[in-house]
């Protein structure tokens, strides 16, 4: 029988039960205890069937661009269909794709784009030109 500070009784089967507890050796460390048993899984022969795992049911949610009932008719049309809308499409995505190039060329060499690109003040005065920083500190000595 040991009393806790707390007021907690234990009650112990036998003498090398009590002075592990008394050393505060957790059970959990000793082979021999039910406690390790539990831990590493041994003993329990009769629980070997596994757990089962529920399936998962397949439900559609509303994309952004359409509702359900727009992706359940799509998905009702035949495959024959679909597949004359998506080349409709895509000849009207080419249609638009030839008319933007023009526009886009002429507006390319505008600006001062055309030069090699140099960073803008980088390495302190006069890192574009290195002879110039050189005349500078010369003409102060």
């Amino acid at each position: 029988k040991f009393m806790a500070k707390d007021g907690k009784v234990s009650f112990f089967i036998n003498a090398k039960a009590a002075s592990l507890f008394k050393q505060r050796i957790k059970p959990v460390k000793l082979r021999w205890t039910q406690a390790w048993r539990r831990m590493n899984k041994k003993g329990k022969t009769d629980e070997t069937t596994k757990k089962r795992t529920r399936k998962v049911a397949k439900f559609q949610k509303a994309i952004v661009g359409m509702s359900l009932e727009d992706i359940k008719k799509k998905k009702a049309q035949k495959p024959e269909l679909r597949q004359q809308a998506k080349e409709v499409a895509a000849k009207e995505a080419k249609a638009r794709q030839s008319k933007k190039p023009p526009a886009a060329a002429k507006a390319a060499p505008k600006g001062k784009m055309a030069g090699p690109k140099v960073p803008k003040n980088k390495g302190g005065a006069g890192a574009a030109n290195p002879a110039a920083a050189t005349k500078k500190y010369q003409g102060s000595r």
